[in-house]
């Protein structure tokens, strides 16, 4: 039963769908866990670019079955014009996406709900991508969401579509002050998108568990990172779903006892979309250069992300709360122009030192990180095809990220694209 979670382990962006995509080569079923459409992975495969948002990334390979778990949040419109797009480009997308008859739907009303939450914070905004996917798991919780199984049954889909619409428009005038929404196109519009989703939508739970029993290789694919984990990260500033490793029972309905093994993905600095405390961040002209050197534009929402060095503090608690068993680290050709790096070991409040990452915000956002400094390499990283090929400086930076996290390394992504993949272990990843 091998099988293999890849999970972000900063803010999210860290470039989990590139190593998903080189996993799933080896894979024979992919699965997306948790989150919806506002998160983003960026495959790019002989200089093409894919951005994809809820089909998981082994949809690009021949003979890989992706499916969509139920701790997934599905915008219809989002996912039909997605799969529209891999299909014009020529990517097979039939009975090779499987989306959980569990999962929650996302209407037209979270998002407008989304959207007035936010401008009614004011400064004290939460920075969300107003997808609507925050509402989305509100209802989930509330237990008045619809699922895919209510989407494909027209009269189950109007019957809770009013009740809702209903309820939102109480909340829309009576609290934001807004128009309410006509119930009447949104149910034409989601009943057509019923329609065609229809033939994607099945009991996954049932057909994962059979995979598993049958010995297939399964990758597990985390969106956004754990960090922005609902229990685990900076709350508020976090997602709406357990974006950790810990998601993955609740999200695909398979036990813990069948995860062999994860892959925390690691950027070589650190980023953050959006609001919320981040301990390493670089300020003025450092800060945006590293944002140009990295491209650190959201893949959804094209949102500049702060940028600052590597926090080993969070990353030694993400890796813990996740139970990683070996590291992936990415980007690494961005920092080939710093001349010097730096690594947070540690943080400083109120004269005392912190090893462990703090649950109390306002202690994250005053701390001051203990950095150590190392040289930096000043050359070109991107076609090295092994270890050995890195500059010294460079290995040496990665033998210290290895001893602060306590975890081996065991892949190094050194460009885009899938080729710039360097693989530092023998043995497969998959147990």
């Amino acid at each position: 039963m091998p099988s293999l979670c890849v999970v972000g382990m900063q803010w999210g962006d860290e470039g989990k769908g590139k190593l998903i995509d080189c996993l799933a080569a080896e894979a024979d079923v992919v699965v997306r866990y948790q989150g919806g459409s506002n998160a983003g992975h960026t495959v790019v495969v002989d200089g093409q670019k894919t951005v994809l948002h809820l089909v998981p990334s082994g949809i690009l390979h021949d003979g890989c079955l992706c499916v969509i778990g139920n701790g997934v949040v599905v915008d219809p419109e989002g996912i039909l014009e997605e799969i529209a797009g891999l299909t014009a480009r020529g990517v097979t997308v039939g009975d090779n996406l499987l989306i959980s008859d569990r999962a929650q739907v996302v209407m037209p009303y979270h998002k407008v709900l989304d959207a007035a939450s936010e401008d009614a914070k004011g400064e004290a905004k939460l920075g969300t991508t107003l997808r609507g996917i925050g509402p989305c798991y509100v209802d989930k919780v509330s237990r008045v969401g619809i699922r895919m199984v209510d989407l494909v049954k027209p009269a189950a889909l109007e019957a809770r579509l009013r009740r809702n619409v209903e309820a939102a428009n109480r909340i829309l005038q009576g609290v934001y002050g807004r128009e309410p929404l006509d119930p009447a196109p949104m149910l034409e519009q989601y009943l057509a998108y019923g329609d065609r989703l229809r033939p994607h939508v099945a009991d996954t739970i049932t057909y994962l568990h059979r995979a598993l029993a049958d010995g297939r290789k399964m990758l597990f694919e985390g969106a956004q990172g754990a960090l922005l984990d609902i229990d685990f990260g900076t709350y508020p500033y976090l997602t709406s779903s357990n974006a950790s490793a810990c998601g993955v029972p609740a999200g695909t309905g398979v036990p813990p006892s069948q995860i062999n093994a994860v892959l925390g993905v690691v950027k070589a600095y650190t980023t953050r979309v959006g609001e919320g405390p981040f301990p390493t961040e670089m300020h003025g002209e450092a800060g945006e250069a590293m944002r140009k050197a990295g491209n650190e534009y959201g893949a959804t929402t094209g949102r500049p992300r702060r940028c600052g060095w590597l926090d080993a503090v969070a990353l030694r608690y993400a890796l813990a709360v996740s139970g990683v068993t070996g590291v992936a680290i990415t980007k690494l050709d961005v920092l080939d122009s710093q001349p010097t790096l730096r690594i947070c070991t540690r943080y400083r409040h109120d004269g005392q030192m912190h090893q462990a990452f703090p649950s109390d915000l306002d202690v994250l956002e005053h701390c001051e990180p203990q950095y150590e400094e190392m040289p930096g390499w000043l050359s070109q990283t991107s076609e090295a095809e092994h270890i050995a090929e890195l500059p010294a400086a460079a290995r040496a930076y990665l033998d210290r990220i290895g001893e602060l996290l306590g975890v081996p390394i065991q892949i190094v992504s050194v460009g885009h694209d899938r080729s710039q993949t360097i693989f530092a272990t023998t043995t497969g990843l998959f147990r």
